[in-house]
This record gives structure tokens, sequence and C-alpha cells, in this order.
């Protein structure tokens, strides 16, 4: 039923004391999105929902490209591959903007960033609809929508603009449409090698970091933006549920693999000005990663190679990217200690992991969580964590 789960926890602490802005949730997108704004020509070649053997169905001509249930799993009584079957089991606070700030206010939360999910979290899966002219359509398409959903509180509500990143003058001429209508950041593949192009070392990308840099807003860097579905076979043998726990913690790497190109590949010294968002890859392992980094780099000779690079690795980021945690603890706190300007908080909401009650996690709600691993923090770190550092990045007032 719609709802289940989802009331509102009787804890309130810190999620009165402080603002909070969560950087990483999904849309769960409605039915229309494509057909209402995708040209009529390509029949039923645009994404649209089937209801198949009692399921809602995203599908593309013949092929099944998603379901809305599998990523709209908050309150769910199950675990993934399970899922809500229909919209009508999806709460409507996964797909309509009024119902979202509803909720958002039960929860004590003053803006969401938004992320999408049928076109992949980096865009990526867009590229199976074959003809380019149809990817480009849909690609506009998706966020022409999103500025449409947001603007029924576009404080609260935070757009990112889809790359298409296969096409370079195509994403810079999107990417500039799509600021200029609103959008406060850009989520870019964190592997564009898994798609045929460059890595994000490549001077190929400079354009784009350069269009973001004098716009002044952000790139994101969302886990799973590379090849996930050969990730999710399971190659081992070792069982759905295991592959998919397996699968779902090490896409972590490729973030970190993602800051290391920006970083030892000059991206970040070349635009300095230009901050970087690594999301949803947890921020327990980033301690770790940039002290081996500073480590390397030092006794690497990476100098010797490019004598211009003025920072350690650990110095760059502390300028310019910035880690999002959901569930962690200890590793959560470590890494606030360290970086208290550069964590950013996030709940990942609905999906089958995120920070909201189900059968595993029945304590789980967002202001719980922050009470129970966050209370201690000084307020000043709090305020930071939780909105500040995010504030500034996406212009929340």
């Amino acid at each position: 039923m719609p709802g289940k789960g989802i009331a509102m926890s009787a804890t309130a602490g810190l999620f009165e004391r402080h603002r909070v802005i969560d950087v990483d949730t999904h849309i769960t997108e409605p039915r229309d999105v494509w057909t209402a704004r995708v040209s009529k020509k390509w029949g039923d070649r645009v994404p649209h929902i089937e209801r198949i053997d009692g399921r809602d169905v995203w599908m593309a001509g013949d092929e099944r490209i998603g379901t809305p249930g599998s990523t709209s799993m908050a309150g769910f009584d199950g675990v993934i591959p399970d899922s809500p079957a229909t919209f009508d089991d999806i709460h409507p606070s996964m797909w309509d903007a009024r119902e979202r700030l509803a909720f958002m206010d039960e929860q004590g939360i003053d803006a969401q960033v938004l992320y999408p999910n049928v076109g992949g979290f980096g865009s990526g899966s867009w590229l199976r609809l074959g003809d380019m002219e149809l990817v480009r359509e849909c690609v506009s398409a998706y966020n022409d929508f999103l500025i449409d959903w947001t603007s029924a509180d576009p404080n609260r509500l935070i757009p990112i603009a889809t790359t298409p990143f296969w096409d370079l003058d195509l994403a810079l001429g999107e990417l500039e449409r799509c600021i200029a209508k609103g959008h406060r950041a850009v989520n870019f593949c964190n592997q564009p090698q898994d798609h045929g192009q460059p890595g994000l070392a490549s001077r190929h990308w400079d354009p784009v970091w350069a269009l973001a840099q004098e716009a002044g807003i952000p790139i994101s860097f969302h886990i799973g933006g590379g090849d996930i579905g050969s990730l999710m076979v399971d190659t081992h043998n070792m069982g759905f549920h295991a592959n998919f726990a397996r699968v779902s913690s090490l896409i972590f790497v490729d973030n970190a693999k993602c800051i290391a190109d920006l970083i030892f590949g000059g991206v970040c010294h070349r635009f300095p000005d230009l901050k970087f968002v690594s999301v949803e890859s947890g921020v327990g392992w980033l301690p770790s990663v940039l002290e081996a980094f500073d480590w390397q780099w030092r006794n690497g000779g990476v100098t010797d190679d490019h004598p211009e690079y003025d920072l350690l690795p650990s110095e760059y980021f502390r300028r310019q990217i910035y880690g999002c945690f959901w569930f962690e603890r200890a590793g959560a706190l470590n890494a606030i200690e360290q970086f208290p300007d550069n964590i950013l908080y996030e709940t990942d909401y609905p999906h089958p992991t995120c920070q909201h009650p189900g059968p595993r996690t029945p304590a789980q709600f967002p202001r719980d969580y922050a009470e129970g691993v966050l209370g201690a923090l000084d307020p000043g770190v709090l305020d930071k964590v939780l909105f500040s550092n995010a504030a500034r990045l996406y212009g929340v007032k």
C-alpha cells in the first residue's frame, strides 16, 4: 500500500536544530515523461509504461528498459529482486513533486538534490535505444521534465542536468540549454571509457569542465555510471542477493578511480574553481585513499612529470571535491573529522538500500540515524555536513 512504513519518526533532535539538504535522491519518473515530450514519429520506441503480468514495466519498442518498482523501495516489505508491482504500490512522494515536498516536511528535510533512474545514473543507459536522434530527444525531454517537476519549489527541489556525454558538441549544447533553464549541477558519467569514450583525465572533456566552471555549478559523478550491467551478471554463482550486495558495495571503487583521474590527470589543477561531487559512494574510504594518493604522489615522482602541480592530492581534494554518505558510522565520523568542509549528507531515497525503514532496517529513519551517529559532533561541524556545505554548492538559500 502507498505510504507503508513511511510515517514520521518520533525522534526529532538534530533535524529540528539544523537545516538539512539531502544531496542524493532519485525521482521515480512518471508514466508520461517521454510520451508527453518526445516526437510522436517514434511510436512505441519512446519509453513508456506497459502492464505485463501484473507489473508496470518501462518499455522502448520490444525492449524492457526497467521497472519503476525496482528503484522505488523505501518502506517496501521485501528486498530486490522483489519490488512494488505497479505505480499504485509506490508512495506518490517518489513520483509527484507536491507529495515529495510534503514527505520532506514530515522528515525534516529542507531540500533534495535529484537524480534519474530510467536513463541510468551516468546517462549511459540511453544508448540502448540505438537511434541517436531518439536518444537525444529522450535526454532533452528528461531535462525539461526535471525543470517542470522542480518548479513546485525550486529552492527545495534541486535539478541536476543529464549529460549526453557520448557526443561532445551535443553535450555542450545540452548543458548550456539546461544551465539557462535553471539546472544547478551537471551529472556526468564516472566511467566514460566503459562506453567507448575517453577517460576523465583526457583533455577531451576540458570544454565540459570549462563550461561548468564558468557557470559556477558543480559536476556530479554518481556511482553506477559505468558498465553496471555486466557487473550484475553473477559470474561467480554466488546467488542474486549476494552478488547484488557485492556489486552495490564495489561500485564505490569506481568513484575512487574517478577522483584519482581528476587529480592525477590534472583536471583539478587546470580548473581550480570547479567543484566535483562523488555521489552515493560513501566517505569512509576517503581518508585511506587520499593518504595513499599523497604517499604515491610524493614517492612516485609525479611532479617530475608535472612540475605545474602545486598541491598534494589531499589538498586538491580539500579545495574542490566532495563525498556523500548515508549509512556509515565510524567511517563517516573519521572522514568528517578529517574533511569537515568536503562531506555531504544523503539518504538515497527511495532506492533499495536507502536511509529509510525497510524489512532489514526498521529503525533507519534519516533523523534517527543522524541522531545516533552524528549527535555528538560539534554544532558548527554538523551545520556544515547537514546543510551549509551543500547550500554553497547548489545555491540553496
